[in-house]
């Protein structure tokens, strides 16, 4: 007789509780500490960058979103950007397919890759969800100096890894005056990877020699993972542009998605 009525008791001993409505975006919750946000790569305390280049991470990413393209580093000219012999000269992470693991932190080993608790990645435009070195790269804090400029004098590679270093150094800074024309040119190389070789264009419309590159997905035979395995650079519209004027890679990206 009172089973239908007892059926509503949930229903009215929860309509006197307090909502527990959270005011977003006016009020914002704090997240954990460790939770899993946007990517940043980080610098030692000179200003040299934590990235070597590796490409671990890309290979350990289970969802194929991240790009990299490690360059050596050339003291005769003074591009240094990392302690090391090598450095991360193009890196991109595609959060339209980043699932935000942890992965790839878990994988670098110099702890140049870390996950900050910057969560409002929403966009309008799909091409702005592919983040390219400039915006993952911390940003220069005091008693750091921008790359490229040399190492601390004195100290190797491990002396970074070992904590030896706490910022840069009188002749770092004099030799970033000294040279400002030069270090400003090599800034601008490293974010903009088509200034190093904007390649010939071929027949197809495409660019040989040093391309702008994209994601193409490899065949079930070549698979090294979930997902797919790492993906193959392939040349695309142009050395800086999409075919419709986007920035690097982001079309071919784009396009692949849409084709699944």
């Amino acid at each position: 007789m009172f089973a239908g009525v007892a059926g509503f008791g949930v229903t009215f001993s929860t309509m006197f509780r307090k909502v527990a409505t959270e005011e977003y975006p006016e009020e914002k919750r704090p997240t954990q500490p460790r939770f899993h946000g946007r990517h940043q790569l980080n610098r030692h305390p000179d200003g040299l960058e934590k990235c070597v280049g590796c490409e671990l991470c890309a290979w350990a990413c289970p969802a194929d979103a991240i790009l990299v393209e490690g360059a050596n580093n050339v003291d005769a000219t003074g591009e240094r950007f990392s302690p090391g012999e090598r450095y991360g000269r193009l890196y991109q992470i595609n959060y339209l397919r980043c699932i935000f693991c942890g992965l790839c932190i878990e994988a670098c080993p110099t702890r140049a890759l870390t996950m900050t608790n910057e969560y409002e990645l929403a966009d309008n435009n799909r091409a702005d969800l592919i983040f390219t070195k400039d915006q993952l790269l911390a940003p220069i804090q005091q008693g750091m100096l921008p790359a490229p400029h040399p190492m601390v004098e004195g100290m190797e590679e491990r002396d970074y890894y070992q904590g030896k270093v706490d910022g840069a150094t009188p002749a770092q800074r004099d030799w970033v005056e000294q040279n400002a024309d030069h270090h400003a040119a090599a800034r601008q190389d490293e974010f903009d990877p088509a200034t190093r070789d904007e390649g010939t264009p071929s027949e197809s419309g495409s660019v040989t020699g040093e391309p702008n590159v994209a994601f193409e997905d490899r065949g079930p035979d070549q698979t090294h993972g979930p997902g797919g395995g790492p993906r193959r650079p392939v040349a695309q519209g142009g050395p800086d542009k999409g075919p419709d004027g986007d920035g690097p890679m982001d079309r071919a990206l784009l396009d692949s998605e849409t084709k699944k």
